[in-house]
């Protein structure tokens, strides 16, 4: 029964706690993106956003809020979010790919720890540079600064927003340690969830004073709802490989002689490769598009801002390939086909009828078969209602409804729900889904 299962969720100490937790960190990250940083004329701020949202120009503040919950048109502390973080991971793990001595540094006992400091000092230093470009950007408003020293806001705004992001980064690892889910995806999954309400009501004025046709915002939520339906039914396929072990006589007994498999999803990367996309585009992004609206900037400057808008076709066919790019990317890390072949042959395993120096080679084949549909699936879902609604929607409601934005939110969902099943099960507790209702396909 589905309302035992959620009276369990409450019952069980660990998990209650866990729900909690999470629930008061998410609260302060609340709090954080409207509390406006020093020198910022807030009401300005308003009445600067609301006009842009009439004329339907603020495409890059609805991208930026997309994933901060709003904090970027407020200028809160929390303005960048964790994409700095998110954005420099990716360099990151792209250098370790490439630097055969970082690798091996990362690989050395304790290297896990050097690469999480190495992520946070990168951090910084891309902070500083977003948070330049947010004070050019601020500097563009008409009387959005209240400091008559520009040199003492800048270095205000600068020190405030990088420290609010790294706060922010302290809160997503705080929930992946004594909460439930994936912290930085947890912050993501709020802000485009706090968005929400604003984004229906607009809606609804919309419709309201006739700018929106009633049948065509109808059609655009069934679409909707279908391509949540398709991302959970999709969640679910997954190759089966199977792996036999041979039987194995240490002293008086016998090991092995048994049959398993290994579940590769056809999505194996889940929602990563669209968080990885979206905040790799985030930091090109805002600069040329914090430049791009200072009037004494280069023209080129101001050309490259109107092709790289989050509505335009420029920044979704960027989109599209970067997903597909990570989906490979972010497999290759967490299923490494070696290392798997490996550990199956060093426990005598085998898989029937593939000779065992062949292993390694197969499981790379049906990975790279498995990624490239899973891929163009993420980038056809990302993409197609956010190009249908860039013709009629306004930027603000096209964020937020877009495929990216769903994706996000039930793929975060799916992972969340996944662990408090896991919590369930351990305590021996009723699971959310009833056994045998949601099975998984084997492809």
């Amino acid at each position: 029964m589905a309302n035992n299962a959620i009276a369990n969720m409450f019952r069980i100490k660990e998990l209650r706690s866990r729900i909690f937790f999470t629930f008061v960190i998410l609260v302060v990250f609340r709090l954080g993106c409207v509390l406006t940083i020093p020198g910022i004329n807030a009401q300005v701020l308003v009445n600067y956003f609301e006009e842009l949202a009439k004329h339907n120009k603020n495409a890059f503040a609805s991208y930026m809020d997309f994933f901060a919950g709003g904090a970027f048109s407020n200028f809160s502390v929390f303005m960048l979010g964790v994409m700095p973080y998110v954005s420099t991971q990716i360099i990151l793990q792209l250098a370790l790919i490439i630097f055969p001595s970082l690798k091996r540094a990362a690989q050395e006992d304790g290297g896990q720890r050097k690469v999480a400091a190495w992520t946070r000092i990168g951090t910084v230093f891309v902070c500083l540079i977003q948070s330049l470009a947010v004070t050019v950007y601020a500097a563009s408003i008409p009387n959005a600064i209240a400091l008559e020293n520009q040199l003492a806001f800048k270095l205000l705004a600068m020190l405030t927003v990088t420290t609010g992001a790294m706060i922010t980064i302290w809160l997503g690892d705080q929930i992946t340690a004594h909460g439930i889910g994936n912290g930085i995806s947890m912050l993501i999954f709020a802000g485009i969830v706090a968005r929400l309400p604003h984004a229906v009501l607009e809606l609804r004025n919309r419709v309201s004073d006739g700018s929106l046709n009633p049948v065509f915002v109808i059609i655009v939520l069934l679409m909707f709802i279908g391509i949540i339906a398709f991302v959970v039914y999709e969640q679910s396929g997954e190759r089966k490989i199977p792996v036999h072990y041979a039987k194995r006589v240490v002293g008086r007994k016998m090991y092995g002689g048994q049959s398993t498999y290994i579940p590769f999803k056809i999505n194996p990367s889940g929602v990563i490769p669209v968080i990885f996309a979206s905040s790799f585009l985030t930091f090109p992004l805002q600069i040329v598009s914090s430049l791009g609206n200072n009037k004494n900037m280069p023209r080129w400057i101001e050309k490259l801002s109107g092709v790289l808008t989050p509505t335009g076709l420029t920044y979704n066919i960027l989109l599209v390939l970067l997903i597909v790019f990570f989906a490979y990317f972010y497999t290759q890390v967490t299923l490494n086909p070696t290392e798997i072949a490996k550990n199956i042959r060093e426990n005598g395993g085998s898989i029937p009828g593939i000779r065992t120096d062949k292993t390694e080679e197969y499981m790379q084949k049906v990975l790279n078969r498995l990624v490239l549909p899973g891929s163009l699936y993420l980038a056809v879902i990302a993409v197609l209602p956010t190009i249908v609604m860039m013709f009629k929607f306004p930027s603000s409601i096209s964020m937020l409804m877009g495929g990216t934005s769903l994706l996000i939110l039930v793929g975060v969902d799916l992972d969340t729900m996944s662990q408090v099943e896991a919590i369930l099960k351990m305590h021996h507790a009723e699971g959310l889904v009833k056994k045998g209702r949601l099975r998984s396909r084997n492809l």
